[in-house]
């Protein structure tokens, strides 16, 4: 919109409030005070004179208007956080109050900013990181989401065995992937909903020569051109790989497991953008050998890569319990109980592993607990769990630049970045920690 110098007055709940268009510019288009400017919206009902007249708290738009004017959030103690939130996302300033609040994800900056206790009954699956700051957390056969002010929203309990992964499609889509449920046979596969109600979206099928199939969904992927990537399991143990449109809700195409290979228990999916390849790894403890591809839907659902730890010695640390491309798809990056990193270069063909053992954070394997080791890549930093500690890599070498530690709550079962935020999922009392970047002084 184009920036005006005329002064604009607004008569909020009965106080009046006096600023520019300069100031309410910062806004942006696509906010309440956006449409004011905009040709295509018809606000000129609500001016009174020379008053925009607005049916809202007045000290709520007195803090918004600060912050909008000088960059910086100050809640006072008689406004309810909450309150001034719900506000912001009447006039669109969601996006800022987020900013103000915390600031561009670090790593090596990360602050603990928020633990969330006893909300998830038995062991906890699988937390994942909303694209708005929020998360869900999936555990037994239900998933509790939580919005980015951590207020809960209806649980998604399902008819099923167990939750085996969960993903954001965006703010409010969730994509949940479980078991089946013997002697149901509507149960498990896999189903979208909404992250706000819980309601179901779309049931996916599984057909095979036209006639549909019972399944178990896993590891879960998605792509930007609207696809899912499952693995998936038949009740008479067929294994492959699904795609789905996310858009009409159907099954599109599907990678059968070659012989000797071990996809469809997938333990990690991930699409690589700009490769049209999917990584699909089955990793221990799941099993004996671990086996780590790549699959290229361009061309018949082709295998372009494949490695597996068959034949190589038999020692604890061959085993690969986590397994991520890196940036640009050139590397493949492993972790194993000792936390030692290994890359394996796919330029090189070899299939070999480099470990890098002076990453390594603690002294000895990991303890006899459930959890094993995670990995996450993040705008150029690698992240590691270990035990009740995540790790921080930075730098060509990854070098171990930060680690994110507290001693509550037990090992770290899962984590998950997203919204700029970094969530933990303890395996102890079901808690989960929230880790922010604070912002930078202002000078």
């Amino acid at each position: 919109m184009g920036v005006q110098t005329d002064r604009i007055k607004f008569n909020v709940g009965g106080k009046i409030f006096e600023t520019t268009a300069t100031t309410l510019a910062i806004a942006g288009r696509n906010s309440y005070f956006g449409a004011l400017f905009d040709d295509d919206w018809n606000l000129q009902s609500q001016i009174s004179g020379d008053e925009h007249f607005i049916d809202r708290n007045p000290n709520c738009f007195a803090i918004l208007l600060d912050l909008l004017r000088t960059g910086e959030l100050f809640i006072p103690s008689n406004i309810p956080e909450k309150l001034l939130y719900r506000e912001a996302l009447f006039y669109g300033l969601l996006d800022h109050v987020r900013f103000a609040k915390w600031g561009r994800f670090d790593g090596n900056r990360l602050r603990l900013s928020k633990s969330v206790t006893g909300r998830a009954p038995g062991d906890g699956i699988a937390i994942r990181a909303g694209p708005d700051g929020g998360c869900c957390v999936a555990h037994g056969s239900m998933v509790h989401v939580y919005d980015w002010m951590i207020e809960e929203h209806p649980p998604i309990n399902l008819d099923c065995q167990r939750v085996n992964d969960v993903g954001w499609i965006d703010c409010d889509t969730i994509v949940v992937a479980a078991c089946e449920r013997l002697g149901s046979p509507n149960a498990g596969g896999m189903g979208m909903f909404n992250a706000s109600s819980g309601s179901l979206r779309h049931k996916f099928h599984v057909a095979h020569h036209h006639q549909v199939k019972s399944y178990t969904a896993g590891a879960l992927s998605f792509s930007p051109d609207q696809k899912i990537f499952s693995s998936c399991k038949g009740r008479s143990n067929e294994y492959g790989i699904g795609v789905f449109d996310q858009t009409i809700g159907k099954q599109i195409d599907f990678y059968y497991e070659p012989i000797g290979w071990s996809l469809g228990e997938a333990d990690r999916l991930q699409w690589l953008n700009g490769t049209n390849c999917l990584l699909v790894a089955t990793l221990y403890p799941r099993k004996d050998n671990c086996y780590i591809s790549l699959l290229d839907f361009r061309d018949k659902n082709t295998m372009v890569w494949s490695w597996s730890d068959m034949g190589a010695p038999a020692t604890d640390e061959r085993r690969v319990w986590d397994a991520i491309a890196m940036d640009e798809a050139n590397s493949i990056c492993v972790v194993n109980e000792y936390e030692e990193l290994g890359f394996m270069d796919l330029r090189g063909g070899s299939g070999s592993v480099r470990w890098c053992s002076r990453s390594r954070l603690t002294k000895g394997k990991m303890h006899d607990e459930p959890c094993v080791p995670k990995l996450a890549l993040h705008e150029g930093q690698l992240f590691s769990s270990m035990n009740d500690t995540i790790s921080v890599f930075s730098g060509p070498d990854w070098v171990l630049t930060s680690r994110l530690q507290r001693g509550y709550g037990g090992s770290i079962c899962d984590f998950s970045i997203g919204g700029d935020r970094l969530f933990a999922l303890h395996s102890e009392e079901n808690v989960f920690d929230i880790w922010e970047t604070p912002q930078l002084p202002i000078l």
